[in-house]
């Protein structure tokens, strides 16, 4: 119990970096589903096209072992060419793979996108012969930027990566709440054929969300190449799923249920192994996924639907 305790704050630590990672992944899922009551499951591969984008920045700007300019200039054009290659891509599959199936069945759609994320997963595979690709993290943010609170290290990466999302995830609900392009989303999901009559163009509208969803992707998959130091073409199964999960257990089409709900997951699977082995980590994920869905099947932030009359 002494080396549980003693482990407690670095994985508190760890727990809410990666859970800042998830939601802001989760909050693609939401968006999309809260307009459209479709799940988009090629979003995780969109995440891993952000993480192999900033890499590519990264390794233009390495030159034997060293960084060719600023690390700070890097890190923001790293950032911006995840979220231009995922905006991108975001916009390509609403037009290609969603939007002439809106009037069809759920089902078909859901296919169109697991299809998706099967052609981005081979692409990616192609292109980098299956082999991972190492962040050199070092070079941008010095290792030895710690600061120690209590038994707890908080690297600067740790730090910038919770700040960062801490940001972006309250300038993402001002805008949903206050601007005109938010308050046309919210009439969108609300009903859209009555959006239409009151002069929302609800197809463009649908397609920014979907833009929005993909950037944040991107910006979270050169964050979690900073984290864990390597990226590779399957990582956007894995993490596409966990943020499936947060999404739902936060709330399914709630932006502040996606935040929280990645968070909580975080913290569950950082803390959960402090008391079985790590491979089983993945299982206490879904284990409070099913135990949230129980006790509260709307989710933490989430609404009970009502039926229309």
């Amino acid at each position: 119990m002494e080396q549980v305790l003693a482990q407690l704050p670095q994985q508190i630590v760890n727990g809410l970096t990666l859970g800042s990672v998830y939601a802001l992944l989760a909050l693609g899922y939401s968006m999309v589903y809260g307009i459209l009551k479709m799940l988009n499951f090629a979003h995780g591969d969109v995440f891993m096209v952000g993480a192999f984008a900033g890499w590519a920045v990264l390794y233009l700007f390495t030159r034997g072992g060293a960084l060719a300019a600023n690390p700070f200039a890097v890190l923001v054009v790293m950032t911006l060419a995840a979220v231009a290659a995922t905006s991108i891509l975001g916009g390509l599959i609403e037009r290609f793979a969603y939007r002439r199936l809106r009037g069809s069945s759920r089902l078909a759609p859901l296919i169109s996108a697991l299809g998706v994320s099967i052609i981005l997963e081979n692409a990616a595979m192609l292109l980098t012969a299956g082999r991972a690709k190492a962040y050199q993290t070092e070079l941008l943010i010095p290792p030895t930027w710690t600061v120690r609170v209590g038994d707890a290290a908080i690297s600067a990466t740790r730090l910038a990566i919770f700040a960062a999302s801490v940001a972006i995830m309250l300038a993402l609900d001002f805008a949903i709440s206050h601007t005109m392009l938010g308050k046309a989303m919210r009439a969108t999901s609300e009903d859209p054929e009555a959006a239409e009559y009151m002069g929302i163009r609800t197809s463009a509208v649908i397609a920014a969300t979907f833009i929005i969803g993909s950037a944040l992707a991107g910006i979270a998959g050169v964050m979690i190449g900073l984290y864990y130091m390597q990226v590779d073409f399957i990582m956007g199964f894995s993490a596409g799923l966990k943020a499936f999960t947060a999404a739902v257990l936060g709330g399914i089409g709630s932006i502040r249920g996606a935040m929280a709900g990645g968070i909580v997951l975080g913290l569950a699977e950082s803390l959960g192994v402090l008391f079985v082995a790590p491979v089983y980590k993945d299982a206490i994920v879904f284990s409070v996924l099913i135990a949230t869905l129980i006790l509260k099947p709307a989710g933490i932030l989430g609404e009970h639907a009502h039926e229309k009359v």
